[in-house]
């Protein structure tokens, strides 16, 4: 049996939804000893980034996010191509939506479980919000 290549490079960011940013930073931060990359507050919503390793993947703690299960991003070289080898094997895309480091494809699997694909096409991005701290 062939196996399939792996789609993914990296999973960089596990999106997790927050009733309380504040307080699950600060837990994050005070009892796991995370490190805080940022604390944005914009446009009504409140999203925190928490290293827990010295690499990937970050936590997003964010307050818009809906639902109770995270979404774990991950990062691919080339999305469409990604998406159309991936659609090939039975995914069901939802939407595709724009996150500040490039374009993304959200998908829920039959488990309810959510896999997103991104493309990194804006690297500057993540440079401008690190070190951030609205709240």
């Amino acid at each position: 049996m062939t196996s399939q290549p792996e789609p993914f490079q990296q999973l960089d960011f596990v999106y997790m939804p927050s009733r309380d940013v504040a307080a699950d930073l600060t837990w994050l931060t005070q009892v796991l000893g995370g490190r805080v990359v940022f604390a944005v507050e914009a446009m009504g919503a409140r999203v925190a980034a928490v290293g827990l390793t010295e690499g990937p993947p970050l936590v997003l703690l964010a307050d818009h996010l809906e639902g109770d299960r995270p979404i774990l991003v991950y990062r691919v070289a080339d999305l469409a191509a990604t998406m159309a080898e991936l659609e090939g094997r039975g995914w069901a895309r939802q939407h595709i939506l724009e996150i500040p480091l490039g374009p993304c494809c959200v998908v829920r699997a039959p488990g309810g479980h959510r896999i997103a694909v991104y493309q990194l096409t804006r690297p500057g991005v993540a440079a401008h919000f690190e070190g951030r701290r609205d709240f």
